[in-house]
């Protein structure tokens, strides 16, 4: 089971809304965030419920590691008791998905991780904001044309079209997460392995051109 959640993204409004800040987004999500104290702590901003730790790293994303580092000796937390919330190039915008050590992505804040705790076996929920442009998740290569690079990509904001199938994903990932602090976590990978959140109705109609 989860002891520390962190959720990964850059501070300050200038990136608030940025894919990259995905992880932070779907704190946001949880039922019971607005009750929560928070207060800066460990290079972030922290705050605890129940002997559950949540933070949100300020060392901007390449340094995250430090953060939770930080936070997870003081408590005495093993690394595979923590799960790290971010946004994930190689998932469609939608999708959820949890992850059990692995590869890191090319993603600066799971890399950051590695360094720190000598290794990648912590878990992962992965937030799906899919690749630039006209690539598909898990097409690799250079941009093509009018197709943003990936830096610029995931520190640019999601559209109000894309926050429509972006924030019911945000709400399943929330309740995914409250799952692994009281679940065995192998007993939820089959299901969340990669998970394609259904869109509300509404939104599904008129994808489908059935308006």
């Amino acid at each position: 089971m989860i002891k520390l959640a962190a959720f990964l993204g850059n501070p300050g409004k200038k990136y608030e809304k940025n894919r990259h800040n995905a992880g932070r987004m779907l704190a946001q999500a949880f039922p019971f965030y607005s009750s929560l104290s928070w207060q800066k702590k460990y290079k972030g901003l922290y705050s605890s419920n129940e002997n559950i730790h949540f933070l949100m790293p300020e060392t901007y994303m390449n340094l995250s590691g430090e953060s939770v580092l930080a936070a997870a000796t003081f408590y005495k937390i093993d690394i595979k008791e923590i799960i790290v919330v971010h946004d994930e190039l190689e998932l469609p915008l939608g999708t959820i998905s949890l992850k059990f050590a692995g590869g890191l992505g090319g993603h600066n804040g799971l890399r950051s991780m590695n360094k720190c705790f000598g290794g990648p076996d912590f878990w992962r929920l992965r937030i799906g904001i899919g690749r630039p442009g006209t690539r598909l998740p898990g097409e690799g290569g250079p941009p093509g044309e009018n197709d943003p690079g990936v830096y610029d990509w995931v520190l640019s904001d999601f559209t109000e079209a894309e926050k429509e199938t972006l924030n019911p994903a945000l709400e399943a990932g929330a309740g995914l997460l409250m799952k692994t602090f009281v679940e065995e976590l192998d007993s939820l990978l089959n299901e969340w392995k990669k998970k394609k959140i259904t869109l509300p109705e509404k939104i599904q109609e008129e994808e489908d051109g059935t308006k």
